[in-house]
């Protein structure tokens, strides 16, 4: 079956391309946003999150590699593993606290960074009608070199009035 979503735009906030008061600061964080079209013939939220999972951007290491159609690996985790079910339905304000959470973990962060992530991260999660969370699977789910992320956050944001699937990616390495 081919795919039926496209892919629209891509973003990319690395925090070390922002001036923090302590050099350090930036602890090497990074989110990756991919926003791709939603064909009004997907219906239901699984068979949405099957789509995103078959789609060759959802083909990513996310430590170097980028994209590739034969991936076995998706972040931290075999790509074989990831499935519909794995995905946990979250509220606004809890994805919104993840994200604050793991963002404000080394203190203070420059304005500019904030505004960005603001447009880029925290506006797409509030005009989303659905947010899905992947969980942690633990150890067995960790691919061979998986432990590069210190902490890795994935976010799925369904906006079905804009006609988009967003999968957002906050990452250090």
């Amino acid at each position: 079956m081919e795919n039926q979503l496209t892919h629209e735009a891509s973003a990319f906030i690395n925090f070390r391309n922002y001036k923090f008061q302590d050099p350090r600061s930036h602890g090497y964080r990074w989110v990756d946003i991919k926003h791709l079209r939603i064909p009004a013939e997907l219906g239901e939220a699984q068979e949405l999150l099957a789509a995103l999972i078959g789609h060759e951007q959802f083909r990513d290491d996310y430590a170097g590699g980028g994209v590739l159609s034969e991936a076995s690996r998706h972040g931290p985790y075999r790509l074989s593993l990831v499935t519909p079910d794995v995905y946990e339905t979250v509220s606004r304000e809890k994805s919104t606290h993840i994200l604050w959470g793991w963002v404000n973990k080394f203190g203070d962060m420059p304005g500019r960074l904030e505004a960005d992530l603001q447009q880029e991260v925290f506006d797409s999660l509030a005009a989303a009608e659905h947010i899905y969370y992947l969980s942690g699977f633990g150890d067995g789910a960790i691919h061979d070199w998986g432990r590069v992320h210190e902490d890795f956050h994935e976010f799925v944001l369904i906006d079905r009035s804009a006609g988009r699937i967003t999968l957002l990616v906050a990452a250090d390495d």
